[in-house]
Parts: structure tokens; sequence; C-alpha cells
């Protein structure tokens, strides 16, 4: 086992990365692992090929997913981390329901911007059997997406998303109801900004500069006008129309500090409730924000 982390109880990979199973299953990882200090068996996290093929093997002996890959420049996102979302949705569904968390294909998930890696409908189908619809604006990514479903044989609803200011209208049909809305947004206000977040990155890293984003990623993925307050602000905006269609809407926060601005955003659109969900992910805290126009009688009906 490699690196522990404090993670979701229930995630897979909150002892670490067992390397001897997963090289078994997946062969070709080996010419990518190395020994760090400790003599811990490891990846090089700088190297996109590397993490790609962890990913890979990740999803193969924990997910059952045969095929999988990205296009080059995607963003290639850290399996456990994202999978905790997922886990933490789950605890959300729970709530009002004796804590038993929903399994099967009832339970209805929309991704926002679910990427050529489809990671949230993959893992989360794989974990609870929840039924997923992907959205995604990028045709790159949409057809990455769907050669992940069509390879893996997999009941994974996937539509584009033709009007970029729009989040829901349009992939929301009239008769779609859905338990939970999620969406990973693109956090920098520009370019520019992303840039300078990835010299961040390769700096802490002690790598010098680099102008290589190690997890990848397009401009539709990084930064967006308005970063991400504007972008869950649209989402927040947008979600009116479609409450009675969906139980709880949810986007991670990068920025801590972007709470405040966010909850007064929550509050002047008359939300019945809202939560901020906090998750520990080894030394940093991520998080996600969630709201709902339902009370919570109408929710232990939904």
């Amino acid at each position: 086992m490699a690196g522990k982390s404090k993670l979701h109880p229930r995630n897979q990979h909150a002892q670490g990365y067992d390397f001897r199973r997963l090289v078994a299953d997946t062969p070709e990882l080996e010419a990518f692992t190395t020994t760090n200090p400790r003599g811990q068996t490891t990846i090089d996290f700088q190297d996109v090929n590397a993490v790609r093929m962890l990913n890979r093997a990740l999803l193969k002996t924990h997910y059952d997913i045969g095929y999988w890959d990205i296009p080059t420049g995607y963003l290639c996102p850290p399996i456990p981390g994202r999978v905790d979302y997922i886990h933490y949705l789950a605890d959300l569904l729970a709530e009002g329901k004796s804590q038993d968390v929903p399994r099967g294909p009832h339970i209805k998930v929309l991704d926002i911007g679910t990427g050529a890696s489809l990671v949230y409908p993959l893992t989360g189908q794989s974990e609870y059997g929840w039924a997923f619809t992907g959205v995604d604006i990028d045709a790159g990514a949409f057809k990455s997406a769907k050669k992940i479903c069509e390879l893996n044989e997999l009941k994974i609803t996937l539509r584009q998303q033709s009007e970029p200011k729009k989040i829901f209208r349009g992939v929301i049909k009239p008769n779609d109801v859905f338990h939970l809305t999620m969406c990973n947004p693109p956090f920098h206000a520009s370019m520019e900004q992303a840039n300078k977040g990835t010299q961040r990155k390769w700096s802490n890293l002690g790598k010098g500069r680099s102008t290589k984003l190690n997890f990848g990623g397009q401009n539709a993925e990084l930064w967006c006008p308005g970063g991400e307050i504007k972008f869950i602000a649209r989402m927040v905006e947008q979600s009116v129309e479609f409450s009675e269609q969906c139980l709880w809407f949810t986007s991670l926060v990068s920025k801590k500090d972007n709470l405040q601005p966010l909850e007064r955003i929550l509050r002047k659109a008359n939300v019945v409730d809202f939560q901020v969900v906090e998750m520990a992910q080894g030394q940093k805290t991520s998080r996600f924000i969630a709201w709902t126009y339902m009370t919570k009688k109408q929710r232990s009906l939904f």
C-alpha cells in the first residue's frame, strides 16, 4: 500500500494504492512505477502518461471498467478525490431516509461537464448502481465519453449541450427527474489565471517553471469568464426553472473564499435549504455546495 489519505470511509482508496494488485490486473502500469525515498511503490504524478495509466488500472481493478482512455490534452482526473464527491452525495441522499444510502438505477444523477474521462458516471454507477446522464459542451469530450460507454457496454445516457450559456435547459427533458445534479466547474476566470495556477502547482512540487498541466485540461474544463463564482451563480439562476424536477443541485467549490458570495446568491434565490459539505482529502480540504427548492417532506417523498 502507498499513500494513506483522509478520504470518505467508503472510499476504496482510503488506504492508498495497492500497486501489487493494480499491476497484476494492468501489467502495463509496472513500466511507470518507481520507488519513493521511503521504499514505497508509486508513480511520477507529473507524468501525464503515468497518471493516465494509473487511472486505467484503478478503474479496471476497483470499478470493473475494461476500457478507459482520454484524448491528449484533456483533463485526467485523480480518481480517489473524484469518487469522494460521489460518496458524500450518497450521504446527502441518505439524510431523512434513516441514513440508508440509496442504491440502484431508480436514483437518477445528472453530471454537468462529464468530460472526456466520464469519471463520475463510471465510479458512481459501479459503487451505487445509480443511473447517470452525462452532459458536455465539448465535442471531443463527448466523443471520448461515448466511446468509453460503448466499449464497456454501459447504460449511461450522454447529451451534448449546444448552448454555451445554458446549463440545464436543453439537456433536462420535460419528463426527466433527477435526485442529484453534480458539477466540477471551471474554476479560473481566464486562461492567464489558469497558467498562473499551473506555475504555482509546479513550483510547490519543486519542479520549477513549466507550461505543462500534470492533469491536463482543455480551456472549457479550466476556465470561463468570471470563473467559478460566475459559473455557479448562473447555475443557481437557471436551476429555478427545474426546481420540481431535481431534488438536490450541487457543485464543487474549489476556493473556500468563494463560499460567502455563493451563499448570498443562494439566499437571494429563495432556495428552501442549502448545505456546504466539506471533504477532507489528504492535506487539503475540498467541498461542494448543495441546494434544494423542496421542503423536508417533499424530499422524503421524492
